[in-house]
């Protein structure tokens, strides 16, 4: 027997009081732990959803709107208001957020504005949180660690032969456009952060380029007049179509609503749909056409303030705004524990368990085509159920880590962009297998209602 099940005690840390950390708190709440505490750095529960002007905090830009449509970001037991648009907008995320917590009575677990500065595993599995915050700084030693954190923490940006000696600035440091007026400004990158940059700048900047250094697949937010997911969800989840089927027919339907990608000036891109993260944006396909926003190849090296392009051409710009993404960190971790910067794959079952340490948790680590949360809901059910011994750990977890890693939802991309990669219905449908695999008797309350997978 390993030293978590041989332990009777449930004093849990959660660390971050996003979306993930509250589903956290709720489900681990609602399975009778009372010993909570959750920290976050922030000075509002919410995570990047709560709006902030200072460039030094991580947190969505001014004209944030979901990408996932709400019938598949809400929670599965606590809806939307029914007048949200299908596409919420940060300010009503925040809302829902409050209220959620409000709801379920979260706050009390939550210390804000507490930084971890070191999570220190001890020998009997339980670990030391090392914290600063209004009190000062204190040591705690907790049962379990539910990390919920997510992985938006570190930005990455790359590196180019030469120097640029105009403004440049991370995606993350970006809030809104005023500071860009009359300026040259290029963003560096394919994904919704990059294209929903771009279409914001070009309002009000001289000039706006987009540089992408391959081909994405970019969809519609709406399609047949819907959203683009949930006529994904229904195709999923009413035929079982194989999945060369389900490439083929969804991109004719692209295809047919976006026209071939080539008449935007983007490149083609060389993966088929599914097995690339794609971009949801009907704005940047419509800027792009009108030439509000203009597209650039990828980038062969900085000049002062020109940038050469791997086509041979090159422009003089103001401002470069790296959307690149972020690398997966946890700098409060040991790296005994995770050293998961540059990796083309996570080593976690469900992709929230550690092969060698079962007292610890991830939730959301992840990145599905659509809402992250939604899922994480159900990953932090599966921890409280083993925390409360309900659910019983697998005794081969490493091998399964193991099937995990080589047996891909879909042929991602092997890059680390690609390195928490999941299909969202087909992880949903893992992670409620193995929630049934406990005792109806002891697994609690199934989700109320029918879910909008089900519905769509």
């Amino acid at each position: 027997m390993d030293a978590a099940k041989a332990r009777s005690g449930q004093r849990v840390c959660v660390v971050g009081a996003g979306p993930c950390g509250l589903t956290a708190l709720k489900n681990l709440s609602a399975a009778g732990i009372r010993d909570l505490v959750c920290y976050d750095e922030g000075q509002a529960i919410g995570g990047n959803w709560v709006f902030d002007e200072r460039p030094d905090r991580h947190s969505v830009y001014d004209v944030t709107h979901l990408i996932s449509s709400k019938r598949l970001s809400e929670f599965e037991d606590y809806p939307f208001p029914n007048d949200y648009p299908d596409y919420p907008s940060h300010r009503q995320i925040r809302s829902y957020f409050e209220d959620y917590a409000a709801h379920f009575g979260l706050l009390q677990f939550v210390r804000l504005a507490t930084r971890v500065l070191r999570a220190t595993l001890l020998p009997d599995q339980r670990w030391v949180i090392s914290s600063i915050g209004p009190q000062g700084a204190r040591e705690e030693t907790f049962d379990y660690l539910v990390v919920c954190t997510g992985h938006h923490r570190e930005p990455f940006t790359p590196e180019y032969p030469g120097r640029f000696s105009g403004e440049a600035l991370h995606s993350s440091e970006y809030k809104r456009p005023d500071i860009f007026k009359d300026k040259r400004v290029l963003v560096v990158g394919g994904g919704n952060s990059a294209c929903d940059i771009s279409v914001d700048l070009a309002r009000v900047a001289r000039k706006t380029c987009i540089s992408m250094r391959r081909g994405y697949h970019i969809l519609p937010k709406l399609m047949f007049g819907r959203p683009s997911d949930l006529l994904y969800a229904r195709l999923r989840n009413g035929f079982p179509l194989p999945r060369w089927l389900l490439q083929l027919l969804g991109s004719a339907a692209i295809r047919l609503f976006v026209g071939p990608l080539e008449k935007y000036g983007l490149q083609k891109p060389k993966g088929k749909l599914f097995e690339t993260h794609p971009t949801l944006s009907s704005d940047i396909l419509n800027a792009l056409r009108n030439g509000t926003v203009l597209s650039r190849v990828g980038i062969d090296r900085l000049e002062e303030n020109r940038v050469r392009f791997s086509d041979g051409t090159s422009e003089e710009f103001d401002v470069i705004i790296w959307a690149t993404g972020y690398r997966i960190s946890f700098p409060f971790l040991d790296k005994s524990v995770v050293t998961w910067e540059e990796a083309e794959s996570v080593p976690l079952y469900l992709k929230m368990m550690h092969g060698l340490v079962p007292s610890v948790f991830f939730i959301g680590l992840f990145q599905p085509i659509g809402c992250i949360w939604r899922l994480a809901d159900h990953q932090a059910r599966i921890a409280a159920l083993q925390i409360k011994g309900l659910l019983e750990r697998p005794d081969d977890i490493e091998a399964r880590i193991e099937r995990e890693v080589n047996s891909p939802h879909w042929r991602f991309d092997k890059v680390s962009r690609h390195a928490v990669e999941v299909d969202y219905h087909d992880f949903r449908h893992e992670l409620l297998k193995e929630i049934g695999s406990a005792s109806l008797s002891s697994a609690g309350p199934q989700p109320a209602g029918p879910s909008a997978d089900a519905a769509a």
